[in-house]
């Protein structure tokens, strides 16, 4: 990928990214003051559910996708690519329905008995139906960057940002005019309708495209062949994504339980952890939009780069990425620690929110490395070494929840966030140095 195509995509995603995380923090200032802190809370449970959906049928299918058809477009094989795309979509598209399914049908047990939350098992079942849509974009996004095109997945981010505030919004004014109160329902139907709308639009523009192309399928003796290829690749970032996302789900379930050891009520816990899920970190990853957009483009361009040989080139682009993340995390660091409490009082008008943005601050040098060098690590085939650093840092935090929040209360939980963030940045420049 020449430079300018880099940069023109990074600055691209990165300006649909910080305009999705700016409606981003007014629909959670919204959600706070129409649905509350506990609603808030509530409804961030749900993530791990979604997350590992995801996880299992979408995000290392949409890898390969990325990976097998940039190497095709770099060798003129158009048609092979465009192949290892629709096959890899149907697959996830099916793992994801199969997920949904699941979701749906087991929703009682998963609220009741997994995040020991009984009034969220209605938001299971409307979330369920949002999966198959998830996973239909967020391949089609993968096979757009693997063109080294990323002009349709930033306006999907806008758009789905955008239907899913209106969305919410809209709820929210029936249930006012019918002198109901707000419910996190309001939040879970958004996000069915952002997918919903991403979905379609993806889809048509696919369909356009695979018919300005004049595409012809392979032959069915070679579609064996082709799902070998996608599982190859797709089955180790899978296994990766899911033991990862485990981990993080019982991080997340035992937090509000550790919190109620620590002696909070069940609805002071459940307000604790929506400031810290739902405010405090928000802002916090707002300056990861740069990281996260310049991972996107970074991956399939390391792919291309090792396909090539060209071993010096990629060690440079390391180092300058590496370079320019520790120095924006700096300046952010520098920025939360100083602003923290006036931005908690000013956005949320949560003193205990600024307090935790403040402490959060030391986070971000090594937050933002480590979202760079994970694309970096996975551009050159090594999820398996991604699989084992990010364990480790999960671990920790787990430790640090199930030992120290008891004890210390959220404050427990902010020490194994900032522990295993510097220790995933020690594991992945090493394993970056070897290489």
């Amino acid at each position: 990928m020449s430079k300018q195509l880099f940069f023109r995509g990074t600055l691209l995603l990165t300006g649909a990214g910080l305009l999705t995380r700016l409606m981003g923090f007014f629909y959670r200032i919204f959600l706070s003051r129409t649905i509350g802190a506990e609603g808030l809370g509530i409804y961030q449970l749900l993530m791990p559910m979604q997350t590992m959906v995801m996880a299992f049928s979408t995000v290392g299918i949409q890898t390969a996708i990325s990976r097998l058809s940039a190497s095709r477009f770099a060798l003129e094989h158009q048609e092979e690519a465009r192949d290892f795309f629709l096959l890899g979509t149907f697959l996830s598209c099916i793992l994801s329905c199969s997920g949904a399914l699941f979701c749906f049908f087991y929703a009682d047990f998963i609220a009741c008995e997994l995040l020991k939350e009984p009034a969220a098992k209605d938001l299971i079942r409307l979330l369920a139906f949002s999966f198959p849509l998830s996973s239909l974009h967020t391949c089609i996004n993968s096979f757009c960057f693997a063109r080294k095109k990323a002009g349709l997945p930033a306006f999907i981010q806008l758009l789905e940002q955008l239907v899913r505030i209106g969305s919410t919004w809209l709820l929210y004014l029936i249930f006012l005019s019918e002198g109901r109160t707000a419910a996190p329902v309001i939040a879970a139907f958004g996000t069915l309708a952002g997918e919903m709308a991403s979905a379609l639009v993806s889809l048509f523009y696919m369909g356009s495209d695979f018919h300005k192309h004049h595409y012809r399928p392979c032959p069915f003796s070679q579609i064996g062949t082709r799902f070998g290829e996608i599982g190859k690749t797709a089955l180790p970032l899978t296994v990766n994504r899911v033991l990862l996302t485990v981990l993080g789900s019982i991080e997340v379930v035992l937090i509000p339980q550790m919190l109620r050891r620590y002696g909070l009520e069940p609805s002071d816990a459940l307000s604790i952890y929506g400031i810290f899920t739902g405010m405090a970190l928000p802002l916090i990853l707002f300056p990861s939009t740069i990281t996260n957009s310049a991972s996107a483009m970074l991956m399939p361009s390391i792919a291309e780069l090792q396909a090539k040989g060209f071993s010096k080139r990629i060690r440079y682009v390391v180092t300058r990425a590496s370079s320019l993340c520790v120095v924006l995390g700096t300046g952010c660091c520098v920025f939360f620690l100083l602003f923290g409490k006036f931005l908690g009082l000013w956005l949320f008008h949560s003193e205990t929110a600024g307090i935790f943005i403040r402490t959060l601050s030391f986070i971000c040098p090594f937050l933002y490395l480590n979202t760079t060098l994970s694309g970096i690590l996975n551009g050159l085939g090594k999820s398996g070494t991604c699989l084992i650093h990010n364990s480790a840092g999960l671990i920790i935090r787990i430790a640090s929840v199930a030992v120290l929040v008891p004890q210390m209360g959220i404050r427990g939980y902010f020490y194994g966030i900032l522990i295993s963030e510097c220790l995933l940045s020690l594991l992945h420049l090493k394993a970056l140095y070897l290489a």
